[in-house]
């Protein structure tokens, strides 16, 4: 019984690390896209904020916001 209690557990815990974790990974690839991105400037200034919020949210530990802000910055560099 305590050994399914603690597998649940360590199952619960194992795919919020690995998805805190691609985080970082998002925001470094939106970083080595921006240099050579060819976007209108609203668009650029929207995806400089995505990125901000993107981290700010991975900071504060809300890592599914921080990806779907960090993802739509993607979409929008065309990623």
């Amino acid at each position: 019984m305590l050994r399914s209690i603690a597998l649940a557990l360590f199952l619960s815990i194992v795919p919020a690390t690995a998805f805190a974790n691609s985080c970082p990974t998002l925001m470094a690839s939106i970083d080595a896209a921006l240099p050579t991105a060819t976007l209108s400037k609203a668009d650029m200034t929207k995806v400089r904020e995505l990125r901000a919020q993107g981290e700010k949210l991975h900071a504060a530990g809300d890592h599914a916001g921080s990806v779907a802000a960090l993802n739509e910055a993607k979409k929008m560099l065309g990623m």
